[in-house]
């Protein structure tokens, strides 16, 4: 972790899990085929609703952080992802989070039915 993610303490600050997460979502996304950018060129985004981060013990500076992301819950408009941050030196839990993103009609913002592409992107097992 960079000395510019934590705060006075030396300690992650906690709006930064939430960019870790984001970075972590679209390595899963690029891990199952396709790049963000990708799904946006096909006409559709996916819009964060709701995230939620449990924070465990502190990541301090200088630590190294594991992000593990998996996709748990798939439905007909959103896409549900969970997230695991462990300290690498001593495999610490650090936090729990999970995201729900919509997908969206990014010309209305309205919430539209995934598109088979994607919904199958997200149903195949994350490759190796």
């Amino acid at each position: 972790m960079r000395y510019a993610e934590t705060d006075q303490l030396g300690v992650a600050y906690h709006a930064n899990y939430l960019v870790w997460l984001e970075v972590a979502r679209t390595d899963l996304i690029r891990a199952h085929g396709l790049s963000y950018a990708d799904i946006e060129r096909t006409g559709y985004a996916l819009a964060v609703a709701e995230a939620s981060v449990r924070y465990l013990a502190p990541a301090r500076y200088d630590d190294e952080v594991r992000i593990t992301a998996t996709v748990s819950e798939l439905r007909s408009r959103s896409v549900r992802f969970t997230y695991d941050l462990q300290r690498v030196r001593d495999g610490e839990t650090l936090a729990t989070a999970y995201t729900a993103l919509v997908c969206i009609d990014p010309a209305t913002g309205r919430p539209v039915v995934l598109p088979p592409s994607i919904k199958a992107l997200f149903d195949a097992p994350t490759p190796d």
